[in-house]
């Protein structure tokens, strides 16, 4: 069913954010040069972060959309609706940025049905238009708006791939994991934990993501090392705030949790 839009974030103060290589840098010439930017990296690997980071930077608005199997093209521009007895035109996120300015950042871009791209691809050319069929308005894209769509593609199978058609309209940033010491530097300044236990979580999460033989269709992301963090700085058990935060997330098989419990203990033994 179709919503009305929230608000777009508003510009403030920005997010924490570590970089690890040059994106900042890409995004802010994408911006300047009116450039969509892809994102492609694992989940959890601060993508999301990273755009909200930008966006409060650049002082502009951020409309996020977290895609699915159901999210259609009108989802995105807008629809006709009922109100007070009218029918109304009422715009979407991606609308609502082209019309006023700011970031639209469609996260997971390929969960999307496939009229989505279809939508996006005249404005990730040097038109910059989206065409709003049941208006018949043609809006061209203001200097301060951008486009930015990410996904995972370590994750994604045959069904739900990028065509290469619409990759090749986007400058690509590749995100993954920060290398040990910066990963626990940010478990730090996001939760306030000691080193020494921060860096023990890398360490854990770093053996994880590198077991063969284990089934996993994500490794441990960043975000549930804070999560995990977090629990401990409350007073949870250590145990029992890996198994919540890191090793249940993770998997619901069994004998994998039981395998990944086994890494973890050769790891602290």
């Amino acid at each position: 069913m179709f919503e009305m839009p929230e608000k777009p974030i508003s510009a403030g103060k920005p997010p924490f954010y570590e970089a690890t290589a040059n994106e900042c840098d890409l995004f802010q010439t994408a911006w300047d040069k009116r450039l969509p930017l892809l994102l492609k990296g694992p989940t959890g690997c601060g993508k999301t972060r990273f755009v909200a980071h930008m966006a409060a930077r650049l002082g502009v608005p951020l409309y996020t959309v977290s895609c699915h199997d159901d999210l259609t093209a009108s989802d995105l521009t807008g629809r006709y609706l009922l109100k007070g007895g009218e029918t109304v035109w009422v715009d979407g996120p991606l609308t609502r940025a082209v019309r006023h300015g700011g970031i639209c950042y469609l996260d997971e871009v390929v969960e999307a049905r496939k009229d989505v791209t279809v939508v996006l691809h005249p404005l990730t050319d040097d038109r910059r238009l989206l065409p709003l069929e049941r208006t018949g308005e043609l809006l061209e894209a203001p200097d301060n708006f951008m486009l930015v769509v990410s996904y995972n593609p370590g994750y994604q199978n045959l069904l739900k791939q990028l065509k290469p058609s619409t990759r090749q309209r986007f400058l690509a940033v590749e995100f993954a994991f920060p290398e040990p010491a910066r990963e626990a530097e940010v478990i730090v300044r996001e939760t306030g934990i000691d080193p020494d236990g921060a860096m023990l979580l890398v360490r854990i999460a770093t053996n994880i993501r590198r077991l063969k033989g284990i089934d996993l269709e994500e490794v441990v992301s960043t975000r549930l090392l804070v999560y995990c963090a977090t629990l401990l700085m409350a007073g949870v058990d250590f145990d029992d705030a890996l198994n919540a935060a890191v090793i249940e997330p993770l998997s619901d098989d069994a004998d994998v949790k039981a395998g990944l419990r086994e890494a973890v203990a050769i790891l602290r033994s």
